[in-house]
């Protein structure tokens, strides 16, 4: 594979995305339709990242970016390192995406220490067959409601990513100090899963994770202030999320499922990225 060299550090040039619905793109839908329709394609941050990538290698006079998305909704950690990362490496990238342990720190008996190991090893792994790598901290669940109860289980997640990332000599997007993500309208109604111009900004975090500049210098900005939800309204907003999203998520626990138990990967192939799918 070519490598192409330019003054903003795009060397590589076949991108593979592993890990769950955070990476497949959940709600990023290009054409606009809503989130709940299943027949929606999926953009997303990496996608969006791969295209910018992209942009830049032609820019500099190279070949477009080739890039493959592996992820699928609702995979806990060991099934993502077990069944992507050795699909991914055969494909012969230079720079894989592996972020994943979310799914599992929801669950009150995560063994965060364990997640970490198991992440460290596929970590070891793909550096030594010559990849680049970029790991993501979960974000801060300070504003999060119910989820706030997971918030010390992903700050001990997070800071065995960075060191994991410091041995290894690999990136990280830090998602936990984006201060644009404390924002609710960057959520989905769902609460967990970003919107589109959520992965907007986690593209351009990714940007600035790999070393490279962003396309917008203000992309970390907070939104203007919004006035504050009367109690009322949230509380209706409440039971309305735990009605149409919790409830759905626990039934599917309790019987076993997952949401992504019968997909398949949207981009199993690395292919050429144009610009029109950034």
């Amino acid at each position: 594979m070519s490598v192409v060299s330019t003054d903003e550090g795009v060397r590589w040039s076949r991108y593979v995305a592993v890990g769950d619905s955070f990476t497949e793109g959940l709600w990023d839908s290009p054409d606009g339709r809503a989130p709940a329709d299943p027949t929606a394609p999926l953009r997303g941050w990496a996608d969006v990242l791969a295209a910018r990538l992209s942009a830049r290698r032609v820019a500099a006079g190279g070949a477009p970016l080739e890039y493959a998305n592996l992820a699928i909704r609702g995979r806990l950690l060991r099934p993502i390192l077990r069944d992507q990362v050795p699909a991914a490496l055969g494909l012969e990238p230079d720079l894989v995406s592996l972020i994943g342990g979310g799914n599992d720190i929801l669950r009150p008996a995560a063994d965060v220490d364990r997640l970490a190991r198991d992440l460290e090893a596929a970590v070891a792994r793909l550096r030594a067959a010559g990849v680049d790598v970029l790991l993501g901290t979960g974000v801060d669940t300070v504003d999060s409601g119910l989820l706030r109860a997971t918030r010390s289980r992903v700050a001990t997640y997070n800071t065995h990513i960075w060191s994991i990332a410091h041995r290894h000599g690999a990136h990280v997007l830090d998602l936990w100090g984006m201060r644009s993500l404390r924002d609710w309208r960057m959520w989905a109604d769902d609460r967990i899963h970003l919107t589109t111009q959520g992965h907007a900004r986690v593209a351009q975090a990714a940007l600035v994770a790999l070393g490279l500049p962003p396309d917008e210098e203000r992309w970390d900005d907070p939104l203007a202030p919004q006035p504050p939800t009367p109690r009322l309204d949230r509380l209706r907003g409440d039971a309305r999320w735990a009605r149409e999203h919790v409830y759905p998520w626990a039934t599917r626990r309790l019987h076993g499922r997952s949401s992504g138990d019968t997909r398949t990967p949207k981009r199993p192939a690395a292919a050429p990225v144009t610009s029109e799918e950034g």
